[in-house]
C-alpha cells in the first residue's frame, strides 16, 4: 500500500523527544485495516518513508486512534525542515 499526504512537522517534548508528522484521519482508516497484516507489535506499522528526496525506514506509531510518522534529525537536516513546516510524506506500508 502506498500513501501520500501533507502535514505539519511538530515536536513532542517527552523523555525521548522526537519530531513527527500526523497521518490524516482519512489515511488512518486504511492503515488500521492493514495493520494486523504488517504490524510487529504494539500497533507499530513498518514503512518506507519519503520527504522530498530523502527516504528512510521507520515505523508509524499509534497515537490517539491514529498514527504519527517519526522524522529523524538526519531527514530534517537533509531537507532543511523546521518546526511547523508543512511537508508531503510518502509511505510504502510493510516495507
Amino acid at each position: 500500500m502506498h500513501l501520500e499526504f501533507s502535514g505539519e512537522l511538530w515536536f513532542w517534548r517527552g523523555p525521548a523527544p522526537w519530531h513527527f508528522v500526523t497521518v490524516p484521519e482519512e489515511e488512518c482508516g486504511e492503515l488500521a485495516a492493514t495493520s494486523s497484516y504488517v504490524t510487529y507489535g504494539w500497533g507499530m506499522i513498518p514503512v518506507a518513508a519519503r520527504i522530498g528526496a530523502t527516504e528512510w525506514a521507520t515505523s508509524l506509531w499509534p497515537k490517539d486512534g491514529g498514527y504519527i510518522v517519526p522524522v529523524k534529525a538526519g531527514v530534517r537536516r537533509a531537507e532543511g525542515l523546521e518546526l511547523g513546516d508543512v511537508v508531503t510524506v510518502g509511505l510504502d506500508v510493510g516495507a
